[in-house]
């Protein structure tokens, strides 16, 4: 098997990959097409089908599991299939495990660096809470574990919720050794909780998709409610902390826009927003960049609002 990652423009595809999703459009001109984004371990790509009715194209539907015949050409800077050919793969063709994207860090030592963080915290309130999840809840971690941070945005993979989370917690501890008026225990106990709505938001892979619940109310408020909800459960938490806990976890996306219910009022909850920010930014440029052969300007990208470019020599 070829992987994704692996290809550059013009080379032959003929190989079989999980269809993430799939959808039917029409070119000016009102001539039928498919676009498709297959996906293996490695990422995805999308493909393009200009011509649905031809006798080579075998229908299918996302889930699928599809050998594709076709070309790989590059647009905007973004490798892409021209796709020929078609057919729906059977079982006993392909290995599931090749097609599930996952970080490229160890799960289970990434959860122990978390762990042994969570282990620093000083604070009895706050230790207990993330010890009723990241210690004792056994199902919460372990959706947790295999939870993406993103459907395609950023860490859209299988640890990637927890590589997020680790490198947002380590990005604010480096903080707090440089601003001596943050408050450690309460910053990364937020950073820690401050995306675990997306285990609910999102349906672990094959799907990694947007559940009812993640449609309705988004990972900010349900995380929100998690923390409230076990919060309940231990004794005499003071009030002002659960308040400044949830503002962070309410506001870490910075602006109202950016789907934060609040600004940030405190200077832990700033700090979260910039390393949050910081940390999805990075990575969307580090995929964008391993995803392309492509060298000098890329275009515009709409995620990073910004005309990208690799730098030079690379």
């Amino acid at each position: 098997m070829k992987y994704i990652k692996d290809y550059k423009d013009g080379d032959r595809v003929f190989d079989i990959y999980l269809c993430k999703q799939k959808h039917s459009a029409v070119t000016k001109t009102g001539k039928p097409y498919d676009t498709a984004i297959l996906q293996d371990k490695t990422g995805s790509i999308e493909a393009k089908i200009w011509d649905p009715n031809s006798a080579g194209i075998v229908d299918f539907d996302a889930l699928d599991y599809v050998e594709v015949y076709g070309d790989i050409t590059s647009f905007n800077g973004t490798l892409q299939i021209n796709v020929k050919r078609t057919r729906i793969a059977q079982p006993g063709e392909y290995t599931t495990e090749n097609y599930f994207p996952v970080s490229r860090y160890d799960i289970e030592e990434m959860y122990q660096e978390l762990l042994k963080i969570i282990g620093s915290i000083q604070n009895p309130y706050l230790k207990q809470l993330l010890d009723a999840f990241f210690v004792e809840d056994k199902a919460f971690i372990e959706v947790f574990k295999k939870s993406s941070a993103a459907k395609s945005v950023h860490h859209g993979f299988i640890g990637g919720l927890l590589e997020h989370t680790l490198s947002v917690t380590k990005l604010c501890d480096y903080y707090t050794t440089r601003y001596a008026m943050l408050n450690r225990d309460l910053l990364l106990t937020a950073a820690i909780c401050h995306d675990m709505g997306k285990t609910k938001e999102l349906s672990c892979f094959p799907e990694n998709d947007y559940t009812d619940a993640g449609n309705f109310l988004g990972h900010i408020v349900m995380g929100c409610e998690m923390v409230g909800e076990k919060i309940k459960e231990i004794d005499g938490f003071p009030t002002r902390l659960e308040a400044e806990l949830k503002h962070c976890i309410l506001s870490h996306h910075g602006e109202l826009e950016y789907g934060s219910p609040k600004k940030p009022a405190l200077i832990e909850a700033v700090a979260l927003n910039f390393a949050d920010n910081t940390d999805a930014k990075m990575e969307t440029f580090t995929e964008i960049l391993e995803s392309t052969t492509e060298t000098g300007w890329l275009g515009f990208n709409r995620l990073l609002e910004t005309n990208i470019t690799t730098t030079k020599g690379n």
